[in-house]
């Protein structure tokens, strides 16, 4: 019952979930057109075609329009991917971040390296006039609540608590930057490397 956003083609939203209901497969559309296309290139119409769904009902779903789908798919990606470190950290610091960055590679591997992380996207393209606190908000949320499980289990692990918390935010900025190295090299090269670093600093820091 894992929900995953899209990483196939273009031509729609691949959502693995038994009958997912339409407004849960157009935020997923949303979620992986932003990925691919950025911020501003993604619309309401496109979504709708993408997602395979009526035009009327994604306003029907989303009446205050744009912003209002980009902020829940911002959301829905947050809570996905917090769903699976959750479930990766009960084995400790080391195994949340090997789920977080095979969840990433996954993603640009098998998009042909087309697409990224649509939290990254919202949060470095200049917004339209109008559109910025919700989806700015909604993206910063996402950026904490994973900077706090990562840091919760490396506390738990033996970092002391301000380390831990630096530590965390290295990590998702690392892994978010990192993703976009990969799409422009088209290559996992940089996660690899990445790998390796955060790996060491983990342990490092909860051998202390």
């Amino acid at each position: 019952m894992t929900i995953v956003i899209a990483q196939g083609s273009d031509r729609g939203s691949q959502v693995t979930k038994s009958s997912p209901s339409a407004r849960e497969r157009i935020v997923a559309g949303a979620a992986d057109m932003i990925s691919r296309r950025g911020l501003n290139a993604t619309s309401i119409r496109e979504t709708a075609k993408h997602a395979r769904a009526p035009l009327g009902s994604t306003y029907h779903y989303f009446p205050e329009g744009k912003q209002q789908l980009v902020t829940e798919a911002v959301r829905y990606t947050g809570e996905w991917t917090a769903r699976n470190l959750r479930k990766e950290l009960r084995a400790g610091p080391v195994a949340g971040l090997q789920a977080f960055l095979a969840l990433w590679r996954k993603i640009v591997v098998d998009s042909d390296f087309r697409a990224g992380c649509p939290v990254l996207a919202v949060s470095i393209e200049e917004p339209a006039p109008g559109e910025t606190s919700a989806v700015l908000a909604a993206a910063a949320d996402v950026f904490t609540t994973w900077e706090g499980l990562l840091a919760d289990s490396l506390r738990e692990h033996g970092a002391e608590p301000e380390r831990a918390a630096d530590l965390a935010t290295l990590i998702v900025a690392a892994v978010e930057g990192t993703v976009a190295m990969c799409r422009a090299k088209r290559s996992t090269q940089p996660l690899d490397r990445t790998a390796e670093q955060l790996r060491a600093l983990i342990l490092a820091a909860v051998k202390d």
